[in-house]
């Protein structure tokens, strides 16, 4: 069984390796492309919109 020793205390480079080991990575998701679009801008594809939300 290992021995405690508490996070401060350790070396720096066994710090890096247990913070890269809680970190996760986003996997297939994209987040910089993920956004919400603003609701105050005009948009010229929305103006064309037909009731059924298709293009005129």
């Amino acid at each position: 069984m290992e021995k405690f020793i508490p996070y401060e205390k350790l070396s720096k480079k066994e710090q890096k390796r247990l913070d890269s080991a809680k970190r996760r990575d986003w996997g297939d998701l994209n987040p910089v492309t993920r956004t919400v679009p603003d609701k105050k801008k005009y948009s010229r594809k929305d103006k064309h919109k037909t009731e059924y939300g298709e293009d005129i």
